[in-house]
């Protein structure tokens, strides 16, 4: 087992899930393709996830369920997803949980617990909208209060696993003067509401997770009693925004589960296809963009790694830490698998053949990440109206400040360190100011200077440490700066150029979380990841993307981090910062055990 106990449930998941290249496993490449060709529900798979008892792990343990950590989370959706996106998509929606969690009386945490544990019952979210998109505001679907509870009229659509799903929490109108307080939440149990008060929409056809439950659900007349609403009426919005902190961060264990089988079947092409008398690992442009993958999923990592533990450490943060996940690791995996395509060639473009054709189907349902939850541009919109904030909080930081900034910054990043609870009831709307990772920059900095003493550390690696680091406080006191003295935008009027700015914040974030994942875990992660050369290239990569190369990088650490992906890949581990051990072909043996375990579990 790895010695980090939060990856255990991961690793053990892993395991009996089994090599996906091998047909006969669960969720193999194989069967996924088959259900993705039929469009075809993923239910047996649902059903062995259920029967593996993962479901728990969407239940708080103070409700019965052994929900821990989210660290502990993302790193098994991790796992589901490097096998197959529409089985982990749609067991995930269980994560919509987490309102209720954050927002619900004790009876409809204790009902929810006992229909996610007992009934193996299935949820979704109908916030959207046929006409509306991300304008929630502007929902159509009318609550109408009556005696005892309300009348839900309307139309939600498109809604995953709308159909299937027993649990439906709805976004509706019980204000028809409109605006922000417009809005209530329903926590509507199918069996529990008239039959003839809904009716579930045609399946939708989707370019990727084709076997999907994507429909939606209509409403008329339909009696909800005033139990099933969740929180004050018209605290809907606020809510479901504080919903979306959660869910954005899974979304980043998605992207992640797709980069790794991207990356791991391009590789096995590049090293067994052979053009010009060499393989084409050996050839520099496929080199240099299967070693730029590797070293993109490291920073998505630690950006990912670090806003799950957020969720801990900084509760009342989640409105920008989630924002960072959720723009930064969808949009650099869509680039990194785009980028992989080229050295498959025509293949990327075949459903069947290498790997069974999974790589085309990871660049069809890996396209949809970056729209959940907020798409990519709603979400740079979010972190625009709270840029400016930020800025001039960081302006008045003190001692005062970095006493308890300090200490956050080693919980978070730490990952030796115990986590305490998430406290959902501290989420905001808005952060207030606060933003530790960019914020703690100058605390990681004096760090690095200090180990200048530390024998262990190489001198060469920590100089330019030093100076990549010291490039992106640079940066980040340029752009703070400037949106301090400048004025602000209202609504949706936001200029080009605030989006772009807003594009540079989540990367200095990026490059900030990579160096406290560094000087918090240097002796914890192993020799690769404690020499920092992958450190390095990193931060310079991050920073080519608005000025130009430093030139410091020597071609030896480029080697060095194409050797790691060559020992990761041989050993079988995952691509990450924490590199957990791959499921391995069973042995006939082994097989029967696994199957006598499912059995007693279920």
């Amino acid at each position: 087992m790895h010695q980090l106990k939060q990856y255990w449930v991961a690793e053990a998941l892993e395991k009996d899930l089994g090599d996906p290249t091998q047909p006969e496993s669960v969720m193999s490449f194989k069967s996924v393709m088959e259900l993705d060709e039929r469009e075809e529900f993923p239910e047996k798979d649902v059903e062995w996830l259920y029967n593996w008892n993962l479901h728990h792990y969407h239940i708080p343990v103070e409700y019965g369920g052994e929900l821990k950590s989210y660290e502990e989370f993302v790193a098994f959706v991790r796992v589901l997803s490097r096998r197959d996106l529409t089985t982990s998509i749609t067991f995930s929606t269980l994560f919509w949980s987490g309102l209720v969690w954050m927002a619900g009386t004790h009876e409809q945490k204790q009902k929810l617990a006992k229909f996610i544990k007992d009934k193996h019952g299935a949820m979704c979210l109908a916030y959207s909208e046929r006409a509306h998109g991300s304008d929630l505001v502007a929902s159509d679907v009318q609550a109408t209060k009556v005696p005892g509870g309300y009348l839900l009229n309307g139309e939600k659509w498109p809604i995953n696993r709308a159909t299937i799903s027993g649990i439906s929490v709805v976004l509706a109108k019980t204000d028809d003067s409109g605006g922000a307080r417009s809005l209530s939440l329903f926590v509507v149990d199918k069996s529990e509401i008239d039959p003839a008060g809904y009716s579930n929409l045609p399946k939708i056809k989707t370019l990727g997770i084709r076997g999907s439950d994507m429909s939606g659900i209509r409403f008329d007349n339909c009696f909800v009693p005033e139990e099933m609403r969740l929180g004050q009426e018209g605290a809907g919005l606020e809510l479901g925004l504080k919903g979306f902190h959660l869910t954005r961060t899974l979304c980043a264990a998605f992207s992640l589960g797709s980069a790794d089988t991207a990356l791991r079947t391009v590789l096995k092409f590049s090293l067994g296809r052979k053009l010009y008398g060499k393989t084409v690992f050996d050839i520099p442009h496929p080199r240099t963009t299967l070693v730029d993958a590797f070293l993109d999923i490291l920073v998505c990592d630690c950006v990912t790694i670090a806003g799950a533990r957020s969720f801990h450490v900084a509760p009342e943060q989640s409105s920008v830490s989630s924002i960072f996940v959720k723009y930064f690791v969808p949009v650099t995996v869509e680039k990194l698998v785009q980028n992989l395509s080229v050295i498959l060639g025509a293949r990327f473009y075949l459903r069947e053949g290498h790997d069974e054709g999974i790589f085309q189907k990871v660049v069809r349902d890996n396209a949809i990440i970056s729209v959940f939850d907020g798409s990519t541009v709603v979400n740079l919109h979010a972190l625009i109206l709270q840029l400016r904030q930020i800025a001039k909080y960081r302006a008045k930081r003190n001692a005062a400040t970095y006493e308890g900034l300090r200490s956050r910054l080693e919980t978070r990043f730490s990952l030796e360190a115990p986590l305490p609870p998430c406290e959902r009831a501290k989420f905001e709307l808005f952060s207030r100011g606060c933003d530790d990772v960019l914020q703690g920059l100058e605390i990681s900095l004096e760090h690095l200077y200090d180990l200048k003493t530390d024998s262990s550390v190489d001198a060469e690696v920590l100089q330019k440490l030093i100076t990549l680091t010291s490039a992106v406080l640079e940066e980040l006191d340029a752009q703070d700066e400037f949106l301090a003295s400048s004025g602000f935008e209202f609504g949706h009027d936001q200029s080009p150029e605030l989006f772009e700015l807003a594009k540079k914040y989540c990367t200095l974030h990026a490059a900030a979380a990579c160096v406290h994942m560094w000087i918090y875990n240097r002796k914890v992660l192993g020799d690769f990841f404690a020499k920092g050369e992958w450190l390095a290239i990193c931060l310079n990569r991050l920073l080519m993307t608005f000025r130009p190369s430093s030139g410091i990088i020597p071609s030896i650490y480029i080697e060095n981090v194409a050797q790691e992906l060559l020992k990761l890949d041989r050993e079988n581990k995952m691509f990450s910062i924490v590199p957990l051990q791959l499921a391995q072909a069973q042995s006939p043996e082994e097989k029967t055990h696994a199957a006598s375990e499912l059995q007693l579990q279920a």
